[in-house]
């Protein structure tokens, strides 16, 4: 029989990134998002249209002199003020609803994986460290779906229509405004994987802290036992001043990013403005066209403010979407066999373990059972005695096919069990652990769970019983 691979820590695999391997959990929305796009190019082109307004207002109102120009133009604004609001609660209640079911759905996922692996790779995994993923991660990608992303695709929508009226109000101011393009983008491409890097290891510490809280609150009878508060109260402020180095450093670059990108764009405004004021000086174009061309270019400058922005915390969530992607990545080490075989509906209870060796994947040099042979007849009881690390428990987790032994075999009626499907294994059989118990719900939740194992269609029943 071969052995069982041992499980290994959570380390990235080489894949697709892991944020385009969550389009398979947005896909079912499509419907939604495709509306929520509707809606974003509608509030897009409201926020564009004031421009304009604003050049008429400018050009035929003030110039004119006329008052039914300006009411005209006020209702106007008003009209598209009305369209613009309302596209815009559409699309923010789509995205942000359509990033909560998106997150909901990943939660899910990761949980069943989890809850389908086999005890070793719990043996090399913190507990902390998992909770940690399926709870700070996701909250992370969910602002960023809901929210991000929504942004990201609403001001490079916005900026990509204010640079083409940019080009139609004046294509030599237009053009300076091009130059700065790309002394905008280099410092997102540059510093947006600094930040993203940053951003990973922000969340490890963040895990580190999760995974001491769980340990010390689950062992806290140890602690106090010991008189290790003191202790302990010591190394989680190391954990928490570890991530808050981690986060600070993330901020720092993230900050700088932004501040880059502002200064890059906003000076390029006041120097097109500085332009633009001495063509309208000359008479090559109107106030009006100049303060629309201002009013396009100042949201090309915040639409690249908020890109950088905006950009960090997608490479913060590709961060988050990596670590999620590496849970559901991890392979059960217990699985079915391609053809499995299948006990009896109605086992016997007939038990053996021929020669079997066994150590646990997490210490592989501390073996648990050596040239262990155990017979159980039908209907025999025993009790299995010792002193602690004998391999009382590991003789209940093989017969239980947590783990796979090394060597030798596991029988039931005298089918191998390796050759079974694990939970089929596990339903002939109903464990009395040494202790009981009780799951974080209601009383009428936890005897329903006892009943169900109680009312299996026939089952080993094993106490376990622990002497020294």
């Amino acid at each position: 029989m071969s052995a069982s691979p041992s499980p290994t820590a959570l380390d990235p695999a080489p894949r697709r990134p892991a944020l385009l391997r969550l389009v398979r959990f947005v896909l079912p929305y499509r419907g939604r998002l495709i509306t929520a796009g509707i809606a974003l190019v509608i509030a897009a082109g409201c926020v564009l249209a004031l421009g304009q307004g604003l050049r008429h207002v400018i050009d035929s109102g003030f110039a004119s002199g006329n008052p039914a120009l300006l009411n005209a133009a006020l209702g106007g604004v008003l009209a598209i003020a009305a369209l613009l609001s309302a596209a815009t609660y559409a699309r923010f209640y789509l995205m942000m609803s359509t990033g909560e079911r998106v997150i909901a759905d990943l939660r899910r996922a990761v949980f069943d994986h989890i809850v389908a692996l086999s005890p070793g790779f719990f043996d090399a995994t913190r507990t902390g460290e998992i909770i940690s993923r399926l709870t700070n991660d996701t909250t992370q990608l969910q602002m960023v779906i809901g929210f991000g992303i929504s942004m990201f695709l609403r001001n490079l929508l916005m900026m990509i229509g204010a640079i083409v009226l940019l080009f139609v109000t004046s294509a030599k101011l237009a053009a300076l405004v091009l130059l700065g393009v790309p002394a905008s983008l280099v410092p997102i491409l540059l510093l947006g994987r600094r930040v993203r890097r940053l951003s990973r290891a922000n969340q490890d510490r963040v895990a580190d802290v999760s995974a001491h809280v769980d340990e010390a609150i689950h062992e806290v009878r140890t602690v106090q036992a010991y008189v290790h508060e003191a202790e302990e109260r010591r190394h989680f402020a190391q954990r928490v001043e570890a991530a808050y180095g981690a986060g600070v450093a993330r901020v720092r670059q993230k900050a700088g990013l932004i501040a880059i990108v502002m200064l890059i764009a906003f000076s390029a405004v006041a120097i097109i403005l500085w332009i633009g004021g001495h063509d309208v000086l000359a008479g090559r174009i109107s106030a009006g066209e100049l303060s629309a061309f201002v009013f396009y270019a100042a949201i090309v400058a915040s639409g690249a403010g908020t890109l950088s922005e905006v950009w960090g915390e997608i490479q913060r969530a590709a961060g988050a979407s990596e670590r999620l992607m590496e849970l559901l990545d991890t392979p059960a080490q217990i699985r079915p066999p391609t053809t499995p075989l299948v006990l009896p509906a109605r086992v016997r209870g007939r038990v053996t373990f021929e020669h079997t060796r066994f150590a646990y994947p997490a210490r592989p040099e501390a073996t648990a059972l050596a040239d262990f042979d155990l017979e159980i007849a039908p209907g025999e009881r025993i009790a299995l005695v010792g002193p602690s690390g004998a391999g009382k428990s590991t003789v209940m987790a093989l017969l239980l096919r947590f783990y796979d032994p090394q060597a030798g075999r596991v029988l039931i009626d005298g089918i191998d069990i390796s050759r079974c499907d694990p939970a089929d294994v596990r339903r002939r059989i109903a464990m009395v652990p040494q202790e009981p118990v009780i799951f974080a719900a209601s009383a009428l939740e936890n005897i329903s769970a006892s009943v169900r194992i109680e009312a299996s269609s026939a089952c080993i029943r094993l106490s376990r019983y622990w002497s020294r």
